[in-house]
């Protein structure tokens, strides 16, 4: 015998159809492109079809603009760099974007001529950690403003530690914000000009326009806090603050030194239970854990804030004491999947471990399993290492977790030897070996895994499509002193001095004599993942590492993905991301390339597509990494469309 299904529930099922009708209702039923990740809950799904896997060959520039803001030489180390990673929105007929100079510019979407700009002038000399780089803003329309300045308001949180509200029409700042449509932003423990800086959009949930911060790593123990705020998006009065590390009860004020643990990355917003889900980053410093000693929580995290009073609601650590720079990158992802015959709301989440969880959004639980496994533990004096971690069971990881001697690679067989030499000098070859004085393998390492460039919804497929990284790391504790005297066997590394900790962490991909990586390729690659079943369908190796490597691009598979991919409802996936200068279509049924175009940079931020007069385009940001000194930068973005 079969229940009546209530109106109510009725409607709730018809609400969550497909996995993204919740949220398209609101934000890309028109074609538009209202948050950085298409509707609230960030599924980077467009049910736009104009462009099909039949058509999308004869994709063609449809337009480009210039934004003329480019920084730095070609030396990263002398100057500072910009990049362009920024995801534009289209609302209110418009495109919106940022640059790495923090300047707001509306284009018209149908040819990108320049509608408006404002500039915040921000202090382009300042260290920022990820150099001059910002990824997006956020869009809040104010229900009592209907035909009034600032009715539509536009959010961006600056590399100089500012929340900015400027007029969706005209660029103008919101002068009832804040003080004269800003809010100071550095009112934080430990505060220091350029460590903390802002580089993704905040979010806007229930009239709160919530933000987090990006804080410079391995600088010393005790960082900024990485408080989140929620302020009014009318009048931007700070309504509540939320603290992701609270110091344990047992542990003494002198012996808890450290500070981060914050969301740089983007928030994902449930308007429906007005929840914002945080996902944050690790303590610091990252390396070293003995100042910091606990489970770190809530840093590694994805936590769930209910969004007018910044009420904590649940918490899922995914890293216990994190001491291998696995940050929770990526977004999490608000869908509906069929689970068990149910359709279900799930919170997908991912970190730089290449692990995924599945998580009840109501209440934190998983709802696929996840136990706690036995892990290596640390030799180092003063580190306390956590016994477990937590693994998903059923959903396989998608990144390399192991590297020893025996699966060393090289172009050659001198490198191959090398990097097997270096492999077994060292102390661990597995996921969550701990950094050591002898040096550790750091797989995957601190890019990723999975990074920022994340993950999209296929909803016809109710698949994940997933952008992943395979670079091993080599990690190296040196006690300070020897450090700072150089009395250590250096090797090709960055040093990161963590001022205050007993030890100096030296880290560096882990390469062979001719410069490529000891890491088995393929570098890069997408993925298709049905979370139900715990299986990848189908993977597909990305790029080339053209730039870094220009004489050996042909003879090397995949490249590490910095910038993700999009699904529209026709069954095609838009990425750029890859070291080669390419924005590439791919069929989200099989994972074939269907298309690409040749860009004047590598585009290391995630397109986005929207409908303007009747026509489908897509657009990406083309600007080369800032940190990347080999790749060419540029200040481009450019539109395609069907002819």
């Amino acid at each position: 015998m079969k229940a009546k299904l209530s109106t109510a529930m009725l409607a709730y099922l018809v609400s969550v159809n497909a996995g993204h009708a919740l949220a398209a209702s609101n934000s890309t039923a028109h074609g538009d492109w209202s948050y950085y990740g298409a509707d609230p809950g960030g599924t980077r799904y467009s049910p736009l079809a104009q462009i099909t896997p039949a058509n999308v060959k004869e994709l063609q520039q449809a337009w480009v603009f210039h934004t003329g803001d480019v920084a730095g030489g070609s030396n990263h180390e002398t100057s500072v760099r910009s990049g362009f990673e920024a995801t534009p929105l289209m609302l209110e007929g418009r495109l919106f974007l940022t640059t790495g100079f923090n300047r707001i510019i509306a284009l018209d979407p149908t040819n990108g001529r320049e509608l408006w700009s404002y500039d915040p002038e921000i202090d382009r000399q300042l260290p920022y950690g990820d150099g001059l780089i910002n990824r997006g803003l956020a869009a809040w329309r104010d229900p009592s403003a209907r035909g009034a300045d600032c009715a539509v308001r536009l959010f961006e949180a600056t590399l100089d530690a500012r929340l900015i509200a400027v007029d969706a029409a005209t660029g103008k700042p919101c002068e009832a914000f804040g003080t004269r449509g800003q809010i100071n932003l550095g009112d934080v423990r430990n505060f220091h000009a350029g460590w903390y800086h802002m580089t993704s959009p905040p979010t806007v949930v229930d009239g709160v326009v919530i933000v987090g911060s990006a804080i410079s790593d391995n600088i010393r123990a005790q960082m900024p806090d990485g408080v989140v705020r929620g302020f009014d998006a009318r009048t931007g009065r700070l309504l509540w603050s939320w603290e992701p590390l609270v110091q344990p009860a047992a542990v003494a004020s002198s012996a808890w030194q450290t500070g981060a643990g914050n969301a740089w990355s983007t928030l994902t917003a449930d308007p429906q239970r007005q929840l914002v889900y945080v996902p944050t980053g690790s303590a610091s410093p990252d390396y070293y854990g003995g100042l910091r000693p606990g489970d770190d929580r809530w840093a590694d995290s994805v936590v769930a804030l209910q969004a007018r009073t910044g009420r904590f609601v649940w918490g899922f650590q995914l890293v216990h004491h994190d001491l291998w720079d696995y940050d929770t990158a990526a977004s999490p992802l608000l869908t509906s999947l069929t689970l068990h015959g149910r359709l279900t709301r799930a919170l997908i989440a991912g970190n730089k471990t290449g692990m995924l969880y599945v998580l009840d959004p109501a209440t934190g639980k998983p709802l696929l399993p996840v136990e706690e496994r036995l892990v290596a533990q640390s030799t180092v004096p003063g580190e306390t290492t956590s016994p477990t971690q937590p693994f998903p069971v059923t959903i396989p990881p998608l990144a390399r977790q192991t590297l020893d001697s025996t699966a060393a690679w090289g172009r050659t067989d001198a490198d191959r030897r090398a990097c097997a030499a270096t492999l077994r000098e060292l102390s661990g070859h597995a996921v969550f070996s701990p950094p050591s004085l002898q040096g550790t393998v750091s797989v995957p390492g601190p890019i990723g895994g999975i990074n920022w460039s994340g993950y999209a919804w296929d909803a016809k497929h109710q698949r994940l499509i997933v952008a992943v990284t395979n670079f091993a790391y080599e990690v190296r504790l040196l006690p300070s002193q020897q450090a700072a005297d150089g009395k250590f066997e250096a090797f090709r590394a960055e040093l990161g001095p963590q001022l205050g900790a007993p030890y100096t962490v030296a880290r560096g991909p882990l390469r062979a004599p001719s410069g490529l990586p000891c890491t088995p390729p393929p570098w890069g690659e997408l993925m298709a993942v049905d979370l139900a079943a715990g299986k990848i369908v189908w993977h597909q190796p990305l790029g080339r590492m053209s730039e870094p490597f220009p004489s050996m691009a042909q003879e090397l598979t995949g490249s590490a993905i910095l910038g993700g991919p999009i699904v529209t409802a026709s069954g095609l996936i838009f990425i750029g991301g890859t070291m080669d200068r390419q924005l590439r279509a791919l069929s989200a049924d099989t994972g074939q390339v269907l298309w690409s175009a040749g860009l004047p940079a590598s585009a290391h931020a995630m397109p986005m597509t929207y409908e303007a007069h009747g026509k489908q385009y897509v657009v990406i940001a083309a600007g080369g990494h800032w940190y990347i000194s080999e790749e060419t930068r540029s200040d481009t973005l450019i539109a395609y469309a069907l002819p």
